[in-house]
C-alpha cells in the first residue's frame, strides 16, 4: 500500500436546493423581483426580524465597484440585491449576505458575497411587510450626506446617468414599470402562476385586445424569479404618467383573462405556443 496522503481535504460545501420562485409568499415579492431583474437604480428600506436585531437596512440595486454591502460612517447599512452570488435560491443568498453585513463596522464593506450554503432564508431574516421602491435617474443614492458637497463625487454620479435606463413605476398598477431604451416599453411583473398568465395573454391576443392603448403592442414575455413579465412596446415618446388610468382599466380585463377557467380554443393555443417560443428566462 502507498503512503497515505497527509493533505487535509477541505470539506465540500453543501449545495442550496434550487428554488424557481425564491420570493414566493413574501408581501414584497413583486418589488424584490423588480429590483433584482428590471430596475437599474432603486432603494427601499427593510427591517430584520427580532432574532436578527430588528434593524433597518437599505436594500439597493447596485453599489459602487459592484460591492455587495457597505456600512456608512453614519451607521446606515446598504445591501445590494443585484450582486448576490447565485446558489440557486435568491432568497437564501440575500439572507446570507444580510446576516454577514449586519456585522460590518462603520466604513467597512463586503466586496463580494460568498456562495451560500443551506441556512436561513428571507422570511427568517426580514419582517414580512409591503415595501415601497424609490427609483433614481442615476446612482445618487451612493452619496452620503457628507459627500454631497464634493465636486468630484457629484461629477462621478453624473457620469453614471448614461448607464441607467430611465425607468418609472406606473401609478396605481403594481408591478408595471415604464422604461425608455431605443423605444418606450412597459414591463409588467405578474404574481399569478406563469401558465395562467400565458393563457391570459393568449386569450387577449386572440381577441385582438392585446393592449391598454391602441398604440401599445405586445412584444413578448420573459421569466424571472419564477414570475412571468409581459412586455409592451409603446408609441414613441409615451411617458409613464400617461399610463395609469388606461392600464388600471386594462388590468381588469387582463386579470379576468388570467383567471378564466374556460379551455383555450385552437387559435388561442396556437397564439400561446407563439408566445412561449419567444420567451427567455432570467436566472
Amino acid at each position: 500500500m502507498g503512503k497515505q496522503s497527509r493533505k487535509q481535504k477541505a470539506p465540500k460545501k453543501k449545495r442550496v436546493p434550487f428554488v424557481e420562485r425564491p420570493y414566493e409568499g413574501l408581501k414584497a415579492e413583486i418589488e424584490l423581483v423588480a429590483m433584482r431583474e428590471i430596475i437599474p437604480a432603486a432603494t427601499t428600506t427593510v427591517t430584520t426580524t427580532e432574532e436578527y436585531g430588528s434593524r433597518d437596512i437599505t436594500l439597493v440595486t447596485l453599489l459602487p465597484n459592484m460591492s455587495a454591502a457597505v456600512r456608512r460612517e453614519s451607521g446606515e447599512l446598504l445591501v445590494a440585491i443585484q450582486t448576490v452570488t447565485g446558489s440557486g435560491d435568491a432568497s437564501r443568498d440575500l439572507a446570507a449576505l444580510i446576516i454577514d453585513a449586519l456585522e460590518l463596522e462603520p466604513g467597512a464593506a463586503i466586496q463580494s458575497a460568498e456562495l451560500a450554503e443551506p441556512g436561513p432564508r428571507l422570511p427568517d431574516v426580514l419582517v414580512d411587510k409591503d415595501i415601497e421602491l424609490t427609483l433614481y435617474e442615476d446612482f445618487s443614492y451612493w452619496m452620503s450626506d457628507e459627500e454631497r458637497d464634493r465636486e468630484d463625487v457629484r461629477q462621478a454620479i453624473e457620469q453614471t446617468r448614461e448607464n441607467v435606463i430611465p425607468s418609472a413605476p406606473v401609478e396605481g398598477v403594481r408591478g408595471a414599470y415604464w422604461c425608455r431604451m431605443t423605444n418606450e416599453f412597459i414591463r409588467w411583473i405578474r404574481p399569478e402562476d406563469q401558465d395562467r398568465v400565458l393563457d391570459g395573454l393568449a386569450r387577449l391576443q386572440s381577441s385582438r385586445s392585446e393592449g391598454f392603448d391602441k398604440d401599445a403592442r405586445f412584444v413578448g414575455a420573459f421569466r424571472a424569479c419564477g414570475l412571468l413579465i409581459p412586455v409592451w412596446q409603446l408609441a414613441p415618446g409615451t411617458e409613464a404618467d400617461e399610463l395609469g388610468e388606461p392600464m388600471k382599466a386594462f388590468n381588469e380585463e387582463f386579470t379576468a383573462a388570467i383567471n378564466s377557467t374556460e379551455p383555450l380554443t385552437a387559435e388561442e393555443r396556437r397564439t400561446r405556443s407563439g408566445i412561449v417560443s419567444r420567451q427567455v428566462t432570467l436566472r
